[in-house]
């Protein structure tokens, strides 16, 4: 299981990450914008899941460059990545900590780094790599 430091480990680890609060859960921003947050679920949530099983948390958000690339993300089938209703048509996926494998994990908090950093910056980590 992944736990929510070492989130914050791995988001550290890139340039310019700042660690904040939004709407009382941990989120982690580049240059002002959010790439990767803590994403219970609220009460719509729940009820949306029907009888179906709801996945456990914590649950971590992290977006993606565009839907197209959340489809292929989700494609793949890696444990602990999903999506629910209230995402549909937004770039991000969830992801179920206690189901993820760090380096999956580690390469979409990149992912949506990338997705959020300004050019300057995302160019001077690629060139890095």
């Amino acid at each position: 299981m992944v736990t929510l430091d070492e989130v914050a480990e791995l988001a550290s680890r890139l340039p310019e990450v700042v660690e904040g609060e939004s709407r009382g859960n941990r989120s982690w921003d580049v240059a002002g914008k959010t790439f990767a947050w803590e994403r219970p679920f609220s009460k719509a949530d729940i009820k949306r899941f029907g009888g179906a099983e709801v996945p456990a948390g914590p649950i971590l958000a992290i977006v993606v460059a565009d839907l197209g690339e959340k489809e292929a993300v989700l494609a793949q089938e890696r444990p602990g990545f999903f999506t629910i209703p209230h995402f549909n048509g937004y770039a991000a996926v969830l992801v179920r900590l206690e189901a993820v494998h760090l380096p999956h994990l580690e390469e979409s908090l990149v992912d949506g780094w990338l997705a959020k950093a300004p050019p300057r910056l995302a160019d001077a980590f690629l060139a890095e790599r």
